[in-house]
């Protein structure tokens, strides 16, 4: 009986895994990217060898990794804010033509000789730019590309896709430098962006119709940053995907040094220690549904932490291929789960609004640690030697995994965060253009004496929920006279935004609402005020004006 009940489990997680392959776009957008990322692995291949070849530096060669993790921690905000705003189809084509274009150009100044260190990291950060404003919109795009129950499978197999390319790219990559050189490995990642250039052309979304106007860029900017603040599952989050990505990096940052260090070795190891790393990763994928099955969240975290740290301590004392081929595995898999996990974690604790901004700072974070570590790994290496580098990033996973104890990672929810949907925008007696306010909002309750200590600690709730959707000044008041009337009140700049401020709540809001309505007393539903600023004090040009008239 427990046999068969854990075949049935596991024919179960099985089919949760594949089931973003059920749905038809997924499936060639799935395959299309292979294609890119293996272009993009052979490329990074070419890069990161180009640069051993150009220079001695650990430095140097570890800011190749840096110069294309810096963009993503830099520009991601602002690429999310693109993704939840416009069409993210669109975006996703631009990033794609931009990267290419850049590749050619990176190809032709290979194969002319003219690539110094210094021109090659730029070109290694302006395709890190194309990759900041491509990601966000790619990972919020899946959110409409799959229901949300296949959402955890989408990202899983987006993540053994790549790593599936990590285990072949690399060798293949190692095998054109060894033959044709860098400049050969910058033209096929150039021509691997068309596949996925023509099936986002093919793809043709539904776009749910929008009754408002898009947002500000800053405006939309600082609603991300707002929102995910004011979430304590994301700040976990982006916390411990900071201190991963910082540990984690330094692996494939220092990675060209280590295969350059061994006797008689050249691309071609190098290729084969990432498609190792590649291997684990894969298994990682493909044992992703069943592990998160078992165990929590915060478990998988801890373990894969651990499993990188050892890695680390053993490449830094190795001496032997062989023998960290062996150590890359588990850091492979390590990777795959922590950071697919992180992933989806933000994703299944953001509303569709925001979800691109959430994830943008998300990479952010994760990115930010990457590039940071890149740097600090690699000047470490050059001033005590790749194993006390290597040796100390062990110690940082560590400590991420140590910190799981204050801040373990949230679990995933069952709260329901898409839109209430419940709001109609009240008829007006004074005519508003959607920018007209301020806008003061009060909100009366009646409220028994018995009731005020579960009324303030719903109310504190209440506040990080309108202030997280847009709200600003708010504050609960007490009528002096009628001591049992409270007033919530609060502002939002213009009527538009109060309109958008009420379409964000979620259903899972809706319980917050409905427990402040049940200790309501009065005859009628708490009464909601709506009003407009208006300024009668006159102004200094107003005092001046009349004094003139005056004389």
């Amino acid at each position: 009986m427990t046999n068969a009940g854990a075949d049935s489990s596991s024919a179960k997680e099985q089919s949760t895994v594949l089931g973003p392959f059920r749905h038809r776009t997924f499936r060639l957008l799935w395959i299309v990217t292979l294609v890119s990322n293996l272009g993009g692995l052979i490329q990074a291949v070419g890069a990161g060898w180009l640069m051993t070849t150009l220079t001695d530096s650990y430095n140097m060669v570890a800011l190749v990794q840096a110069s294309t993790t810096l963009p993503i921690m830099v520009f991601s905000l602002a690429a999310g804010a693109l993704a939840d705003n416009f069409d993210r189809r669109i975006i996703m084509i631009v990033a794609q033509v931009g990267m290419a274009l850049v590749s050619v150009l990176l190809a032709v100044l290979g194969f002319m000789g003219l690539l110094t260190p210094w021109l090659l990291l730029t070109f290694t950060f302006l395709i890190g730019c194309g990759t900041a404003l491509f990601n966000p919109s790619w990972q919020a795009s899946m959110g409409d590309i799959v229901p949300r129950h296949d959402l955890p499978g989408a990202v899983t197999l987006n993540s053994m896709g790549f790593n599936m390319m990590r285990s072949v790219g690399p060798a293949i990559g190692g095998l054109i430098v060894a033959i044709a050189g860098a400049a050969a490995a910058f033209a096929l990642n150039a021509v691997s962006y068309l596949p996925l250039i023509w099936a986002l052309s093919r793809w043709k979304p539904e776009r749910a119709p929008s009754r408002l106007p898009s947002e500000h860029f800053g405006s939309a900017m600082w609603a991300g940053i707002r929102y995910v603040s004011l979430s304590p599952n994301l700040t976990t989050v982006l916390l411990r995907g900071f201190l991963f990505g910082f540990g984690a990096v330094s692996i494939l940052a220092l990675l060209p040094a280590v295969a350059a260090s061994y006797a008689g070795s050249g691309a071609l190891i190098y290729g084969a220690l990432l498609g190792f790393f590649g291997l684990g990763a894969i298994g990682g994928a493909l044992l992703n549904a069943r592990i998160r099955a078992r165990y929590g969240n915060e478990t998988i975290v801890r373990v894969a932490c651990v499993a990188f740290a050892v890695c680390c301590l053993g490449l830094g004392l190795s001496r032997h291929p062989l023998l960290s081929f062996v150590l890359l595995m588990p850091a492979g898999a390590g990777w795959v789960l922590a950071l697919s996990l992180f992933n989806v974690s933000i994703q299944l604790s953001t509303p569709r609004w925001v979800v691109g901004r959430a994830l943008s700072l998300y990479q952010t974070a994760t990115f930010g640690g990457m590039a940071a570590g890149s740097w600090c790994w690699g000047a470490v290496a050059d001033a005590s030697g790749l194993t006390w580098s290597l040796g100390l990033a062990g110690a940082v996973l560590l400590g991420c995994a140590i910190a799981g104890v204050r801040l373990p990672l949230p679990r995933f929810g069952s709260r329901d965060l898409d839109p209430l949907n419940t709001f109609n925008e009240p008829i007006l007696k004074l005519e508003l253009q959607p920018r007209s306010g301020p806008i003061m909002v009060m909100v009366d309750y009646q409220i028994d004496e018995a009731d005020i200590p579960r009324f303030l600690a719903l109310m504190a709730e209440r506040r990080r929920i309108r202030i997280r959707d847009g709200a600003r000044q708010w504050a609960v008041l007490r009528d002096l006279e009628r001591p049992e009337i409270w007033v919530e009140s609060y502002h939002v700049p213009t009527w538009v935004d109060y309109v958008r401020h009420n379409l964000r709540r979620t259903k899972a809001d809706a319980e917050n609402t409905s427990l402040l309505r049940s200790l309501h007393r009065g005859s009628e539903p708490p009464h909601v005020h709506r009003m407009i600023e208006r300024q009668t004090v006159p102004t200094s040009e107003d005092l001046v004006t009349r004094q003139s008239t005056e004389l």
